[in-house]
């Protein structure tokens, strides 16, 4: 059982930038051994909840807290250090490295010797099926496997909760498949709950058991995919209308 403070919690965030007011109001709770969806038309404040989440946007009121102890001010080194590693959307890697040094890094960064940090490295390469390509430069990685690896990465850190930002862009329908397949395996396989952001309802509906939905910077729906998916409320955020006919969400 979690502890009622257990996970990871964001409360009552707001945030504005200026006088546009990105989120307002917006609670979500993250748990471990869970794959949470955070959807939401363009412009929702997916992303800044994300960046709110690891530190690389300050609240402007509201917190988040980890296991009940608040992350507020610490940025974005130190939230992943606590145990909150993300993607992004652009894979971010270190091109002039290879690809299981891009790996290593992380997982040294981590605190894990350099033995340690290989063998983890060697371990999450073999895991995404890029076992083969770990001598190659990262720059030169296919964008698929590019978008796989930036997921290893912030696994390297061996995190309690990991949070993705739309892994699946540009990728194919093969490619996405697969994607979903491994993100629905990280609770089970590295004992971390996992938030993923995504605009593909097939990966969203493939991987998570439960579904938070923003609209305007404000929590519209949550419950499980299907239940999305039969929202009306849910449906007119991304359609501006009650079309079901619609294969958006």
């Amino acid at each position: 059982m979690l502890a009622q403070d257990g996970g990871l919690h964001a409360r009552d965030v707001h945030v504005a930038f200026g006088g546009l007011k990105a989120l307002k109001g917006v609670d979500l709770k993250l748990r471990q051994g869970e794959v949470l969806g955070l959807i939401g038309p363009n412009g929702a404040g997916k992303t800044t909840m994300v960046n709110v989440l690891t530190g690389f946007q300050a609240a402007t009121t509201g917190d988040v807290t980890l296991d009940g102890r608040s992350l507020k001010g610490l940025g974005p080194r130190n939230v992943a250090r606590a145990g909150v590693a993300r993607s992004f959307q652009a894979a971010r890697l270190f091109r002039d490295l290879t690809v299981r040094q891009n790996l290593e890094v992380a997982a040294i960064g981590s605190g894990k010797k350099r033995k340690e940090a290989r063998a983890k490295a060697d371990a999450l390469l073999d895991w995404i099926g890029c076992a083969d390509k770990a001598a190659m430069l990262a720059g030169s990685l296919p964008y698929g496997d590019e978008r796989r690896v930036g997921i290893a990465r912030a696994l390297a850190l061996s995190p309690k909760f990991v949070l993705l930002d739309e892994p699946a862009s540009g990728m194919n329908d093969q490619e996405c498949d697969e994607l979903m397949l491994l993100i629905a395996g990280i609770p089970d396989k590295f004992a971390c709950g996992v938030l993923l952001i995504e605009h593909n309802m097939q990966v969203v509906m493939g991987a998570c058991r439960r579904v938070h939905v923003l609209d305007n910077g404000k929590s519209l729906a949550e419950g499980t995919p299907a239940e999305m998916r039969a929202n009306d409320e849910v449906r007119r955020a991304y359609l501006g209308s009650k079309n079901t006919g619609s294969q958006v969400i």
